[in-house]
């Protein structure tokens, strides 16, 4: 069949989407030899990406000779609560299409079609089908040639530094989740939703000199149900793609009645700024008294803790009202019985959640080791911070004790400050992301002290893990006193503006507190902050700019209305951060700080 054999014309025209203000439009046509082709524009008919589309099984080629047989259209729409990420509270509306196609032989592949206000999914299914082998896919995105691209060269625990080309210069070879595409003003975000042990995890493969990138999986062979993974295209504006919670909207409800015992939070941990310090209880003893001096929920025994003194220090911990996490190497509970084991251990010892580290894996086997320890953890309301692995995938909905995931280049690896201006739009937009911000002292401090104080609100994480040690902190007792005001949970989340690889600016919502993040990297410059999309106003603000050289960020205080903008001066990798009151609240003798 010919490319001008379309189907389907556009999902927003099958289904009535009155929540939807300007979805992206998705089309399928077939091209020559019956290969099914998602064709996804922006509003205006723009070309943002084409999805070739297929599956191969061990026993079926659904990959070309295919033919409509029927399709079937129905509305989505879903509220439900997170325990962490951009907004507790969420709507999910969704427009779906089934196209049902069919072979020669009479073998059939359903093809499922999700539109969004923030993007367009997809997956396979094979009618009748309870298990099946998957040898692979004929999954392919095609990218406008000359589309900026922001990308993760692929390793299992996705901490490479991104590299920044375009569609069809980047370098042959794999590439991690999620791949940022930009044309014009619109961007495209790629990832996939809702992978768990029922499947096993995938990769970008860049064919060189095309802007053509393949899906490959994680292994050769898959046992599958018959259903995939959602393949994810985000797509919009910047601001569109940064607050969307398309993964989490495609991922499978919650499996916790009772969340009540999830608690997020700031965690003091000493292991990037003090290597050797998880071996010294006296050491932990003093973070301990950090966290309680600075209403910090949680301290992290991170490698190298000894269980001759742990529950002593737990018991320390606990009466300053302070709790703790607990490392472990994914080796350590990779089976049931060590989960059982030591997780009931710890459990008795009155630790909270654990850190696992160092799964590196995308495949069937490890997935499935995620969705058990969630299980087994879930049971004994132990949280949980998984590091060194993948990326969220929407696990967090699913189990609502998951506070944050690592799958970045984060602050252990010592990375550039023009990082910093690129995961919020890449890394975070997918879910929580544990890159342990706000090294003042430790690392190669390239990016400025207010820059490093205004990382815990461009970037989100249900558990931020604060970098360095209680004295570099006491040090510079203006950025300790604001990040204190600091939450971890948000009400609402915007993107003020930003480019990737030169600044982000985000506002985020906790209750009647507005917190405004702005960073930038690169020489120095002007930021501007409007506030008209944060509300009626006038505003209170509380702001921490950048004092001299790498001391102690200096603080001001001024009101401001509702049309009126903060516009402050950075230097070189620097920024600041506000927070954001009703003026009544803010006349207090301390403004906004509570």
């Amino acid at each position: 069949m010919k490319t001008s054999h379309r189907l389907a014309a556009t999902l927003a025209a099958l289904v009535a989407m009155p929540a939807f203000a300007a979805p992206p439009l998705a089309t399928v046509v077939f091209r020559e030899g019956g290969r099914p082709v998602l064709t996804v524009t922006d509003p205006q008919g723009q070309a943002l990406v084409d999805a070739t589309l297929g599956l191969r099984t061990s026993g079926s080629d659904l990959t070309h000779g295919l033919r409509l047989i029927g399709t079937t259209q129905r509305n989505l729409s879903e509220n439900y609560r997170m325990t962490t990420g951009k907004r507790l509270v969420r709507s999910a509306n969704l427009a779906e299409t089934r196209y049902a196609l069919q072979n020669d032989k009479g073998e059939k592949l359903d093809v499922v079609v999700r539109v969004a206000n923030d993007g367009v999914a997809f997956r396979y299914e094979l009618p009748g089908t309870t298990q099946t082998t998957v040898i692979g896919e004929a999954t392919r995105y095609a990218l406008p040639p000359d589309a900026r691209a922001w990308l993760l060269p692929y390793d299992a625990s996705n901490e490479k530094e991104r590299l920044e080309t375009t569609a069809i210069a980047a370098p042959k070879g794999d590439y991690g989740y999620p791949a940022l595409f930009r044309t014009g003003q619109r961007y495209v975000l790629i990832t996939e939703a809702n992978a768990d042990g029922r499947y096993d995890g995938s990769r970008l493969v860049h064919v060189a000199n095309t802007p053509t990138y393949g899906l490959t999986l994680a292994d050769s062979r898959v046992d599958s149900t018959g259903t995939t993974p959602w393949r994810t295209i985000i797509a919009g504006d910047l601001a569109t793609v940064t607050e969307s919670t398309l993964v989490d909207d495609l991922a499978d409800p919650s499996k916790l009645a009772d969340t009540t015992w999830i608690r997020p939070g700031r965690v003091a941990w000493s292991w990037l700024s003090e290597h050797d310090s998880p071996k010294s209880f006296d050491r932990q003893k003093a973070f301990v008294d950090f966290a309680a001096a600075n209403r910090m929920p949680y301290v992290l025994l991170d490698e190298g803790w000894s269980e001759t003194w742990v529950p002593q220090l737990i018991r320390y911990a606990n009466a300053k009202h302070v709790d703790v996490l607990m490392w472990f190497p994914w080796t350590t509970l990779d089976t049931p019985a060590k989960r059982q084991a030591w997780l009931t251990r710890v459990k008795g010892w009155g630790a909270k959640g654990v850190k696992i580290d160092f799964m590196g894996s995308d495949s069937q086997a490890r997935f499935r080791w995620y969705d058990e320890t969630l299980a087994d953890t879930a049971r004994l309301q132990l949280m949980v911070n998984f590091h060194g692995g993948t990326i969220p995938h929407g696990l967090a909905r699913t189990w609502p004790h998951l506070m944050t995931m690592e799958g970045v280049r984060g602050a252990e690896n010592d990375p550039p400050a023009v990082g910093n201006t690129i995961q919020p739009f890449t890394r975070n937009v997918v879910g929580s992301m544990d890159y342990t911000p706000v090294a003042f002292d430790a690392g190669r401090k390239e990016a400025s002290i207010a820059h490093e104080v205004a990382l815990p609100i461009v970037f989100e994480s249900g558990w931020t893990h604060l970098a360095d040690s209680p004295e570099a902190y006491q040090r510079r007792p203006n950025a300790l006193a604001f990040l204190d005001q600091i939450p971890t949970t948000w009400d609402e989340t915007k993107l003020i503006s930003g480019t990737p690889g030169e600044d982000a600016i985000f506002a985020r919502r906790n209750g009647d507190r507005w917190f405004i993040g702005a960073i930038a990297a690169g020489p120095a410059r002007q930021l501007s902050v409007p506030l008209a999309s944060l509300g009626v106003g006038p505003w209170h603000a509380d702001i921490v700019r950048d004092g001299r050289g790498r001391g102690d960020v200096t603080r001001s205080a001024q009101n401001v209305t509702a049309d009126g903008a903060l516009i402050l001066d950075v230097p070189a990798n620097g920024g600041f951060a506000a927070i954001l009151c009703p003026v009544a609240k803010g006349q207090f003798a301390d403004g906004c700080y509570r």
